[in-house]
């Protein structure tokens, strides 16, 4: 039998289990002919990545935003991904992170908020939306740990008790932190925390005063920022004219903006 002193030792900056495994020789061996199919840097085993979301409370409700660059390693994938989804007439949630997990948790979340409505007669309450996510993120705990299918959304949802729309983030694991002013996650979240603490701190008026042109334009610009330091960030791409998801949640409920506006807003403003 061979002694745990023969065994080779884990390097101390393994990163994820996958590189363990690779170091243990237990990986599963990829065929040459797949290998060689490989495009440019991205490795058969990379991952699909979704960056970067963003959110932010204004003087409407809240307004949610995210690129739609999917990538895998050092390679673009897709440049339509969409990022923010509507999970019912008055919820949203922002992925970032592995899209297939995301779109899996919220067509979870969809049919979870449908059958409590039909069954129930009325709709989930709101700190119920809140832990159905929570609990999601944490069922999925083990591939987190497995460096694979890691999530880290946002969400919002109108609070009718409160009369407001709100807005909270996650963890990995699952915890939940609501938001007083501002959210960001993704790749390219520092750039847009930076962007969004100066506006909200220093800028004209806090960013819960702006009317709802100006935080289009704040979105547009926070996630073109994000993309001049972060090459996972498609941000704004001018030469394909393809520009971000932006939604907003109101007592109204949920209204995507159209593409042709974003085009002209971000012309007359941002460019």
């Amino acid at each position: 039998m061979e002694s745990l002193s023969a065994r080779p030792s884990p390097s101390q900056d393994a990163g994820d289990f996958a590189t363990l495994l690779r170091e243990r020789g237990l990986y599963p061996q990829v065929p040459a002919s797949v290998a060689h199919a490989s495009v440019g840097s991205m490795t058969p085993d990379a991952q699909t990545q979704a960056t970067t979301i963003l959110a932010f409370k204004f003087a409407g409700g809240v307004i949610m935003a995210g690129d739609r660059r999917a990538t895998a390693g050092n390679s673009i994938v897709y440049d339509r991904a969409d990022k923010v989804l509507e999970i019912d007439s008055h919820s949203l949630m922002a992925i970032a992170g592995v899209p297939a997990t995301a779109w899996e948790m919220a067509r979870v979340l969809e049919h979870s908020f449908q059958f409590y409505r039909r069954s129930q007669l009325q709709e989930m309450s709101l700190e119920g939306k809140v832990r159905a996510l929570s609990k999601l993120l944490r069922d999925n705990l083990s591939f987190v740990l497995q460096g694979v299918g890691v999530v880290v959304p946002l969400f919002a949802a109108y609070d009718p008790a409160a009369d407001a729309a709100r807005l909270y983030f996650y963890d990995a694991m699952g915890a939940q932190f609501e938001v007083t002013d501002f959210a960001a996650s993704g790749s390219g979240s520092p750039a847009v925390r930076s962007v969004l603490y100066y506006e909200n701190t220093w800028g004209g008026k806090p960013l819960t005063k702006l009317r709802e042109a100006e935080a289009v334009v704040l979105a547009l610009r926070a996630l073109d920022t994000a993309a001049e330091n972060d090459t996972a960030t498609g941000g704004v791409d001018r030469r394909g004219k393809v520009y971000p998801i932006i939604k907003i949640i109101s007592a109204a409920g949920i209204r995507t903006l159209a593409e042709k506006d974003l085009a002209r807003v971000f012309k007359q403003k941002v460019t």
